[in-house]
């Protein structure tokens, strides 16, 4: 209908320039337009008195326009366009052979409904104009003889390869367009805005050709499952599961080890299409790997089981993690907090209690010989632990050396410091003109006068402790603030000031009507610091029921995270720990001497095993520029468990070693985000200058594949004087001021 009225189609006018063809004057055809004006004017006031003020406007305005028109259409207005030149250009045609293509509608997959649509619709229009170059890719990119003979379906789909292939191998100047037909499930993880930029930079228009459905309303994808590489023997870790929807549902979620089910939850989804996630915890059991299975239970008939499964492993270390605590006098708080780990915790409790002002109480040692001594004066002694917690403790008690030692403790040796409340604690025990102040995530208040008080407060859940897992009582949101909120008050409070840029408030106290922060965190160097600004929780214990198990899941989840924050002399990870249709595993090793500091010069060696061939071995790389840190590629080649450990040496010494294990697995990647994603493929086609179709557009992509830049091209002057709307245009004004006369009587 568009182009009946105006010759030619939208497309055309969007991407023309206008102008006059006939060469005379733009300033000619103004005055002449205003001449018009004047004799049309002075016509009209001459037969003033037979007509009103009103009518001779109307008059005069359609007259006006008649006049103004046909003086434009005599200055011939075209549009310029610039247009690929027939048979000199190169179109590619990159069709998507990726597993996910194999999915569709039950009758047809998503490729044989994207080259049917293509065959029909949009080839003998293309083929007519311009050599088609057809390339198939998923994990690598072919040419094709033919359309007819598409490859198998692929285990990847590598969207930003296979077009920078295309462009790259393209002959200089021949090439006017690139046409990618996929769903846009793109898992190679490397399709961003620099990738883009790089595809863009070639002046190629990429028109993108979506298919499959946006939604499915008949799939339910267990998307991702976040989990701790490693998890502290006999501890709880929480693994965040995000479940994407297309429709209200309940899933129900298990966790597997091996054929054993160790943990189970229903999730409500939302009738809103989505992703809704979930925290569930698990049992983190002996030391060794665990190969976690988490798994969603199917819902009616669903065509996709494959992403109903993620594994995980989570490697397990031997070695139990060791906090110290000091205290500076008995009270209920020191004796709870100890009671909430049991000899059996899966985190050590050293405590160091002054009894007396040259006398202390030593609890949870190793050896005789442990604090013999009270607090370490030397750093190799104080950075064997993993955390740090100071009570009610003076300052002044401790040598300037130790204090700088305990900054240090947290930002180089990257352990974690917790401060607690009390009467000689924070800033009624001076702390806040140490050193140590520097660490702490809160300004201490500068008054001489008393910032603890035994006053009840009542702790509340910020929204950030709602995100927190230390302080998650509960899986369920709900749930777990309405246990907060049954909390009993705390026994006493201490203010501190100013919170400092990036610190986090978990906690609240309301207290005699004002509310202030009670447990703040944030990062200093390499380790975590915090504030508990109470010491008495104790009051949770007292007034619950003594089934309730509030305040020793409150005080393990927060010794367990101070402990298992603090590195190792020898760390070492994987990108990943799941590795889907992927081979090349990445190890990055961090190694610190006995003082944490980077060991430039050390030896650190792998050994690889993935349980079915003898264990082998190979010597990782210093990387430039990052002292201390080594890396190695691995080649992954067959599906399984793979567990490394590094070992590194210094001069002799062994600094120390570390494990991390790895998932491998073929057949998964492309059963993943099978939806369209036509955010990713609409944000192509923008930044390179072509168009989005859907598949239903497609009988569009061969005009617009004619307007390009790339390639040969050819100018057109496209005359507009003669549109069907011009002249249908005038005849309207002229009859509606026939009208208007015979209305008037004034013929």
């Amino acid at each position: 209908m568009f182009e009946l009225f105006f010759k030619y189609s939208r497309r055309t006018f969007e991407q023309g320039e206008l102008l006059f063809a006939s060469g005379w004057p733009l300033w000619l055809l103004a005055m002449l337009v205003l001449l018009g004006v004047a004799v049309i004017a002075f016509t009209l006031y001459r037969n003033r008195q037979d007509l009103g003020l009103g009518k001779l406007i109307a008059l005069g305005a359609l007259q006006t326009l008649i006049w103004a028109i046909a003086l434009t259409l005599l200055w011939r207005p075209a549009l310029l366009s610039q247009t690929l030149r027939p048979q000199e250009n190169a179109v590619a045609l990159l069709v998507d052979t990726s597993a996910s293509m194999s999915y569709g509608n039950g009758e047809q997959s998503r490729l044989q409904e994207a080259m049917l649509a293509l065959n029909e619709r949009a080839l003998p229009a293309l083929r007519a104009d311009f050599e088609i170059d057809a390339f198939a890719f998923s994990d690598q990119t072919l040419a094709l003889e033919s359309l007819d003979l598409l490859p198998a379906p692929g285990p990847m789909t590598r969207i930003g390869d296979a077009v920078l292939t295309v462009l790259r191998g393209a002959n200089a100047g021949a090439l006017g367009a690139l046409v990618l037909i996929s769903d846009g499930a793109d898992n190679s993880g490397d399709l961003d805005a620099v990738r883009i930029a790089e595809i863009a930079g070639f002046g190629v228009p990429v028109h993108t050709l979506g298919v499959g459905r946006e939604d499915l309303d008949d799939d339910i994808e267990l998307e991702d499952v976040i989990l701790p590489a490693q998890g502290i023997p006999g501890s709880t870790v929480g693994a965040q599961v995000s479940i994407r929807h297309g429709s209200a549902s309940q899933a129900q979620l298990k966790v597997y080890d091996g054929d054993s089910i160790i943990a189970s939850e229903q999730i409500d989804l939302p009738p809103q299409a989505g992703v809704t996630t979930r925290w569930i915890d698990i049992d983190v059991g002996d030391a060794g790997v665990r190969d976690l299975r988490f798994s969603v239970d199917a819902i009616g008939d669903e065509p996709n089981l494959v992403n109903n499964t993620q594994i995980r492993p989570l490697e397990v270390p031997e070695r139990r993690r060791r906090i110290l605590y000091v205290e500076g006098e008995p009270r209920w708080e020191y004796k709870f907090i100890r009671r909430a780990l049991d000899e059996d915790a899966p985190v050590g409790l050293a405590t160091l209690l002054r009894t007396t002002p040259n006398k202390f109480y030593r609890q949870g040692v190793d050896s005789a010989e442990e604090l013999a001594d009270g607090l370490p004066s030397d750093e190799r002694t104080l950075f064997a632990y993993d955390a740090l917690i100071i009570g009610s403790y003076e300052a002044s008690v401790l040598s300037p050396e130790q204090q700088e030692m305990i900054r240090d403790f947290v930002s180089r040796r990257g352990g974690s410091l917790l401060m607690l409340g009390g009467r000689r604690g924070l800033a009624d025990g001076g702390w806040g003109a140490s050193p140590v102040a520097e660490v702490l995530p809160a300004q201490l208040p500068e008054i001489d006068a008393p910032s603890f008080f035994r006053y009840p407060a009542k702790a509340v859940l910020t929204n950030e402790g709602e995100l927190s897992l230390l302080t998650r009582l509960d899986a369920d949101d709900a749930v777990n603030r309405r246990l907060w909120e049954e909390l009993p008050e705390l026994a006493d409070f201490q203010y501190v000031s100013d919170l400092k840029p990036g610190a986090a408030v978990l906690l609240e106290a309301e207290i005699q009507g004002s509310t202030e922060p009670l447990l703040i965190h944030h990062r200093f160097g390499l380790g975590n610091a915090y504030i508990f600004a109470s010491g008495g929780t104790w009051r949770w214990q007292m007034q619950l029921p003594h089934e309730d198990q509030r305040h020793e899941t409150f005080w393990r989840q927060l010794l367990q995270a101070l402990a298992a924050s603090a590195p190792e002399p020898v760390m070492l990870s994987t990108q990943q720990v799941f590795y889907a249709d992927q081979t090349t595993v990445s190890l990055r090793a961090e190694v610190r001497d006995p003082e944490f500091r980077p060991a430039g010069d050390a030896t650190v060696t792998v050994s690889i095993d993935d349980a079915l061939n003898p264990a082998v071995s190979a010597e990782m790389t210093p990387v430039p520029g990052e002292p201390g840190v080594y890396e190695l590629n691995y080649e992954a080649e067959r599906p399984g468990i793979y567990r490394f450990e590094a070992t590194a040496e210094l001069d002799g010494e062994v600094l120390g070693d570390a494990r991390v294990a790895i998932r491998r697995e073929d057949g998964i990647a492309e059963h993943f985000r099978i939806q369209q994603d036509r955010a990713l493929l609409e944000r192509l086609a923008d930044a390179t200058g072509g168009r989005y179709f859907r598949l239903d557009d497609v009988d569009e992509l061969p005009e617009a594949v004619q307007f390009s830049e790339a390639g040969i091209v050819e100018r057109q002057i496209l005359d507009l004087w003669n549109m069907p709307v011009n002249f249908l245009l005038l005849l309207l004004l002229k009859a509606g001021e026939w009208l208007f006369r015979l209305r008037w009587g004034r013929l």
